[in-house]
């Protein structure tokens, strides 16, 4: 399998002078390390008004900055949204990046899922599938050489040259979000990458990549003219070091980001607590303080422990035919130098015999996508809890109104 590594940009509170800065040359020096280090991708996500939970509103700077700075990783957009951009903004970033990058660009794409981020830019949430799938329709064209024109209910674009155009050639690989697992499926129907992003367990994992696949190659549907890309990438909280005690301490951060999800996905529309009015890293330690057999659990959960623990781990994962292990490590507070260690003790002691076998994955893939290998309909019911069997329920008490700041 491939490896990625993944960014929220995460920054809980309190938050001082220079803490932003700091962040994002941290995070340009990790994917730096990272390329060095042989990993294969560098996932980035692109969200809006979300406090502490993500301080990355333009994927595009960072990603076209650490394009400058890599050789080997690509760099991927973890994803950008389609209902907050207009197509041709969409198609311009994506082709600048690919020529900055020596065409390493991937195009991750996705809807975003919470009214906070969709209201300022007047989108709805029960049309926001909708308008993903007609900017889909825009875009693509866009890419090839000449003008393009769309006329639609959500995007009207005249007769005009998008410019400039990939390097890669028909476009860079095309990816969508899944932020919900259904979405897995539909990602195989559609004939498009899936970015797992619900932290499955390997029994999940599984049942899902039969999903997939027997969507890609039994009832795909794509919704425009281009590239198939049968991939699927799957999120994992991370913390490698000498042991699995020293690794649990070191990643406290990865139950912050659960902590951060579940809090605000109990909330309708995924609706954030309006604006400077909760302190999420002081409702983080509350929580943990009321919970402490929970957090324990919690960091048992995911990629978190020594090199033999994540080896064991990560084998039942390649058995279920994953493409890529996509590493969340940057998350809460974990440090800059844990982060760095943690790559560096991965890269050395277990991703080379997984990356050695993909060569196998890719053979098994194949035969699948040839219809050689019959791929067993796995009911999938059992299997649609957003954060996996591996990972112990957090469950945060309603928010807290306090004054705003």
């Amino acid at each position: 399998m491939k490896f990625g590594i993944f960014y929220e940009l995460q920054l809980p509170r309190p938050w001082k002078d220079g803490d932003e800065h700091r962040l994002y040359q941290n995070a340009l020096a990790q994917i730096e390390l990272a390329d060095r280090l042989g990993y294969d991708h560098a996932w980035q996500v692109e969200h809006h008004f979300l406090e502490e939970y993500s301080h990355s509103p333009s994927p595009e700077s960072f990603l076209a900055a650490a394009s400058q700075r890599t050789k080997q990783i690509r760099l991927g957009h973890g994803i950008m949204q389609l209902t907050t951009n207009h197509p041709a903004r969409c198609a311009e970033r994506i082709a600048s990046l690919d020529l900055l990058s020596n065409g390493r660009c991937e195009f991750g794409m996705g809807e975003s899922a919470s009214i906070t981020e969709l209201e300022p830019f007047g989108v709805d949430m029960d049309n926001k599938r909708e308008i993903f799938e007609e900017a889909v329709r825009a875009i693509m064209p866009m890419f090839r050489d000449g003008p393009s024109e769309h006329q639609g209910k959500y995007f009207k674009m005249p007769l005009r040259h998008v410019m400039p155009k990939p390097l890669q050639k028909p476009h860079p690989p095309l990816w969508v979000a899944c932020s919900q697992l259904d979405t897995l499926a539909k990602c195989g129907e559609w004939g498009m990458g899936a970015l797992g992003f619900q932290f499955v367990s390997a029994d999940a994992a599984h049942a899902w990549v039969h999903a997939y696949y027997n969507a890609f190659t039994k009832r795909q549907k794509k919704l425009a003219d281009y590239k198939t890309n049968p991939n699927i990438a799957l999120v994992s909280f991370f913390m490698c070091a000498k042991t699995d005690e020293e690794a649990r301490a070191r990643a406290d951060g990865d139950t912050f980001f659960q902590f951060s999800l579940r809090f605000y996905g109990q909330s309708a529309g995924r609706r954030r607590p309006p604006a400077g009015t909760v302190n999420m890293w002081d409702e983080y330690n509350t929580w943990k303080k009321a919970n402490p057999d929970l957090h324990a659990a919690a960091l048992r959960g995911g990629l978190i422990g020594s090199p033999e623990t994540i080896r064991r781990k990560l084998a039942k994962f390649q058995s279920s035919n994953i493409d890529q292990v996509v590493l969340l490590n940057q998350a809460g507070k974990n440090t800059h130098e844990h982060i760095c260690e943690s790559l560096e003790l991965f890269a050395k002691e277990v991703m080379p015999e997984f990356q050695a076998a993909h060569p196998k994955l890719l053979k098994w893939k194949e035969q699948v996508l040839n219809r050689e290998i019959e791929l067993e309909e796995i009911d999938t019911t059992a299997f649609k809890e957003r954060f996996g069997g591996n990972m112990k329920p957090i469950t945060p008490d309603a928010p807290k109104v306090q004054a705003a700041e």
